[in-house]
């Protein structure tokens, strides 16, 4: 029985491992320390943005914005250093200030028109994808200074500086969940957002505080993806937010939230990065990547609405049992 629990618990690595022994298999240079480095740096950004996709996903909310939040946030933060010559560490707080005022802004929206923040993000979406293309006018940024770039392409102590501030973001965002009653609201408002308010949970406050760590997080997964590319453009980073979601439903957060772990998530990028990865080295192209993507995320749901469904039907029978018992 335990053993039956512990693979169901950890079906996802075993999903990881055997992908990674599949690909291995059909082709050599796939296992090799270079590539396995390259596909966590290619991920990195990736996993940041996931990881603050997260907390709103857990709250049972949504954020379909993530992707136009690392565009803005890329434009502005380039445009700082380059048109303006704002040293490097005032332009890095302008894009993190900048991410965390578009994730407070969906907050907002959200709390204040009383509508599914996937309405909502639908629509701002579009507003900083605007926003977006106005500031840039439409143009690629180029020249950043080589002190920026070593946040996305450096390596200390023989690490990538950019696999570095991942694992940063990871222990903390975990840390934020697993260890404070912050992260136990978190859980509670996407488990039951009602019975969280009769409990004493102040809904509205804890939403703007999720949202804006979602802006966080995004705008340091923004600064990273731009420091690896060496430059910007209004498309950098659009797209990625089906990405993380697809990761964070793969890695056991719930569409419904109240459930799912950090580690979850990032193994969930890692499979589409190996799944990406492998297709390449083995000579499928991109649109096959499409494909299994999407049909890892058709997967995904099916699986969980599937552990949902079980799990409610158990209660339904053991509420009924009880009751039987009663009389």
């Amino acid at each position: 029985m335990k053993i039956k629990l512990l693979i169901k618990k950890y079906a996802i690595l075993l999903v990881l491992i055997g992908l990674i022994i599949t690909f291995s298999i059909i082709s050599p240079v796939f296992f090799s320390f270079e590539n396995l480095i390259n596909i966590l740096v290619q991920q990195s950004y990736v996993i940041i943005a996931a990881i603050g996709l997260s907390f709103v996903m857990i709250s049972g909310g949504m954020d379909l914005s993530v992707g136009y939040q690392l565009s803005l946030v890329s434009v502005i933060t380039s445009i700082c250093m380059v048109w303006y010559n704002i040293s490097i560490p005032i332009a890095i707080i302008i894009g993190i200030t900048t991410g965390i005022i578009l994730g407070l802004f969906n907050g907002i929206a959200t709390v204040f028109l009383k509508v599914h923040s996937l309405i909502i993000t639908l629509g701002t979406m579009t507003i900083f994808q605007g926003i977006s293309y106005i500031i840039s006018k439409s143009n690629p940024i180029f020249g950043l200074k080589p002190e920026f770039k070593f946040i996305g392409q450096g390596y200390l102590f023989n690490i990538p500086f950019c696999i570095i501030i991942m694992l940063v973001c990871a222990v903390v965002a975990s840390f934020i969940l697993n260890k404070t009653y912050f992260g136990r609201y978190v859980y509670a408002l996407g488990g039951n957002e009602e019975a969280a308010r009769l409990a004493g949970v102040n809904i509205d406050k804890m939403k703007l505080i999720i949202f804006s760590i979602c802006g966080f997080f995004v705008s340091i997964a923004a600064i990273v993806l731009v420091a690896r590319a060496g430059s910007a453009t209004s498309a950098t980073g659009v797209g990625t937010e089906f990405t993380c979601m697809t990761a964070a439903v793969l890695g056991g957060i719930s569409f419904k939230g109240g459930s799912g772990k950090i580690w979850g998530v990032m193994t969930g990028v890692l499979i589409l990065g190996i799944l990406s990865n492998g297709m390449q080295i083995i000579g499928l192209g991109t649109y096959p990547q499409y494909i299994a993507k999407g049909l890892v995320l058709l997967l995904a749901v099916g699986f969980d609405t599937y552990q949902k469904s079980g799990k409610k039907s158990k209660m339904i029978r053991k509420n009924n049992t009880e009751k039987v018992l009663a009389q």
